[in-house]
């Protein structure tokens, strides 16, 4: 009996290929059934917080590139997919992320960002001190793609790459939360030092570090209020 098993395609860049549309008929789902899902997402997200106190527990390491791999399903300006996510579990490595990313965050902290942001940012409980980073089992570190290098060694712009990154960046947060995992993004700036520290190309550019793992047991957050949709939705 012969293998029939599919084997995925290994994706290369289509800059310059004609277009040759395949056909797609998703399964259309009933409406009372489409209803009953959205509620279901809706009051599952509306559970999700940003986290900064992890419990150093370990997370089944699957579910997280299996939200890698929903997120990398993102749209993307003109299909080109300009991210690369790099998933730290190494213990000395993430220290020594922390250590750069608390250098840069005392900076920041001392006057850096000026008191408008942190005045911004008081409500937060935020500091310079950034244990989420060891306490954490695992960091996604997330690049964008400035531009990708031909066979032949030429450049070739990427387009749209922070928008498709973004995008990218919260279905992570997503699926990672609908999976039972919490999660914290971490901006530091500059991140310079995350290229050199993972040891990525030229044209990878830091965007966000994204620590991975449970609530700790005394986990506390702040006490925040969303805006309600009749705040955020627009209707015409």
């Amino acid at each position: 009996m012969s293998d029939t098993t599919a084997v995925p395609q290994q994706w290369t860049p289509i800059h310059g290929a004609p277009y040759r549309p395949v056909p797609h008929r998703p399964e259309r789902i009933a409406a009372d059934e489409s209803i009953a899902r959205a509620a279901r997402l809706r009051e599952a997200m509306g559970g999700r917080r940003t986290v900064r106190r992890f419990s150093s527990d370990p997370v089944p390491e699957q579910v997280v590139k299996d939200a890698i791999a929903c997120a990398a399903t993102a749209p993307s300006g003109a299909h080109q997919q300009p991210w690369t996510f790099v998933l730290v579990k190494d213990p000395q490595v993430r220290r020594l992320i922390r250590e750069a990313a608390e250098h840069e965050e005392r900076i920041s902290y001392d006057g850096r960002l000026g008191e408008e942001w942190l005045a911004a940012l008081r409500p937060l409980g935020t500091d310079a001190v950034k244990a989420h980073m060891t306490d954490a089992p695992a960091l996604v570190v997330v690049f964008q793609q400035r531009y990708w290098v031909g066979e032949d060694g030429t450049r070739h712009k990427h387009y749209y790459v922070d928008e498709s990154v973004g995008i990218a960046v919260g279905m992570l947060l997503s699926a990672l939360h609908l999976s039972g995992l919490a999660a914290l993004i971490h901006t530091p700036s500059p991140m310079r030092f995350l290229r050199e520290v993972l040891d990525r190309p030229e044209n990878e550019k830091a965007f966000a570090v994204i620590p991975v793992g449970y609530p700790a047991d005394d986990c506390q957050v702040p006490a925040l209020v969303r805006k309600s949709l009749d705040q955020v939705l627009v209707e015409i």
